[in-house]
């Protein structure tokens, strides 16, 4: 049986990497659950099912935040700009830039400890794959 959550040789990658692949499947399916649901819910006209429908969207919406947790758990990085955007009035893709600047680049904590695999170690935030800026002026 193969599982598309993995772009690597799956043998080759650690444990704790493949756990965390795991995650992220589960999450997609969450989140595809939810999205389902809600189309459901938005045209079914019985009353009783549309009761059974949004109490079992409430299992998804608990295993989605569950799956997110664990993974934020595992990702400082990713948790720090989380905590930047969740949960905050005003513009979400500004308190986006500003939580990735903060996370990535700027001294909120971009150092080894909080940078998920394949960061650089320099605390930039960068993929080490250079800039494409400059290169479309």
């Amino acid at each position: 049986m193969g599982f598309d959550q993995y772009h690597e040789p799956p043998e080759e990658l650690p444990a704790e990497t493949r756990t965390f692949a795991r995650l992220c499947a589960s999450l997609t399916e969450e989140a595809e659950a939810i999205g389902w649901y809600e189309q459901r819910i938005a045209i079914e006209k019985d009353p009783e099912a549309v009761a059974v429908m949004r109490d079992a969207v409430g299992e998804e919406y608990k295993h989605f935040s569950m799956d997110l947790e664990f993974l934020l758990r595992r990702t400082p990085v990713w948790r720090e700009i989380a905590q930047g955007i969740l949960f905050k009035p005003g513009d979400i893709v500004e308190h986006g830039e500003a939580a990735e600047e903060e996370a990535t680049e700027g001294n909120g904590g971009g150092g080894n400890e909080s940078r998920p695999p394949g960061y650089a170690a320099d605390g930039t935030g960068s993929l080490g794959i250079g800039s494409l800026r400059s290169a479309v002026r």
